[in-house]
């Protein structure tokens, strides 16, 4: 036989070699990857393990937290400083007795109570250069808060078919001319029943600039009353009430205002508008 030519084997030979060389077991991959894949101990300490090492380098985890907190950072300062309320059914409840609302008086509509445009954050947030503050009146219809202040009453203008009380023109003058197109700022305390943000409200005018209060300067040049009544009445506390009192108290004895006019200071607005009603549930329609 040619070398290297193979020959068939006898079958005495194929016994030899299966007693020689025995035969392998076959394990089929299936079985294999499943024996590996359902080890739960091995598939979850290698998920631990994974986790353990990408936490323990800081740049993993600094980033995605530091990133977190910078948002809700500024979320949280722009609900707070800088969303702008075009209406007093549009404030944070949260808002009333603590914080303030910085605005331009768009509107006077008596001696103690205006309309102004919120603009949070003044100046820096752009308001007068950046955002444009509307001046007419169609623009600022629905988006203009109605602001009554606080702790004081100031003679009752014409309206709903009543005349006006004397010296209430006399006050309107003076709040136009005071607040009218500046910026205030209103630390509000609640709505009152009329939808009004009820505010001790400041002022800053030349020379100085010094912060003033509104409501104390109404009272000072007598161009309003103390508020009278017990119910719903609003000063921001004991101290401010009876601050308020006392600048009335010396307005009235300097005779300053509605308080030198004979016909003015004999009845407060309270007690004109409690007659007004009088007369209209009576059917006399108001007419004194």
């Amino acid at each position: 036989m040619p070398w290297g030519d193979p020959s068939p084997s006898s079958p005495s030979d194929r016994g030899r070699n299966d007693g020689e060389y025995p035969k392998r077991s076959r394990v089929s991959p299936s079985s294999s990857t499943t024996s590996r894949t359902s080890d739960p101990e091995s598939w979850s300490s290698r998920v631990l393990h994974g986790i353990r090492d990408h936490f323990s380098v800081p740049y993993n985890w600094i980033a995605p937290v530091v990133a977190a907190a910078l948002a809700v950072g500024a979320v949280t300062f722009y609900q707070t400083y800088l969303r702008r309320f075009p209406g007093p059914a549009h404030i944070d409840p949260g808002f009333f007795r603590r914080r303030t609302l910085l605005g331009k008086v768009t509107s006077v509509g008596d001696g103690d109570g205006f309309h102004m445009f919120h603009t949070p954050g003044g100046r820096l947030a752009g308001w007068g250069w950046l955002r444009r503050i509307p001046t007419d009146k169609k623009e600022l219809k629905g988006r203009t808060i109605s602001v009554r202040i606080a702790g004081v009453d100031a003679p009752e203008c014409s309206h709903f078919g009543r005349p006006a009380q004397p010296y209430a023109n006399e006050a309107l003058s003076f709040l136009e001319s005071y607040l009218l197109h500046r910026r205030v700022r209103a630390r509000i305390w609640r709505r009152d029943q009329y939808e009004r943000v009820v505010a001790t409200v400041y002022v800053r005018r030349p020379p100085f600039f010094q912060r003033q209060d509104v409501g104390l300067e109404l009272l000072r040049g007598g161009f309003a009353v103390a508020y009278e009544g017990k119910i719903g009445a609003e000063f921001g506390g004991p101290e401010m009430e009876a601050l308020y009192r006392e600048v009335e108290a010396e307005a009235r004895k300097k005779r300053r205002g509605l308080w030198g006019v004979r016909t003015a200071g004999k009845e407060s607005p309270m007690a004109y508008k409690r007659r007004m009603k009088a007369l209209e549930e009576s059917g006399t329609g108001g007419k004194v």
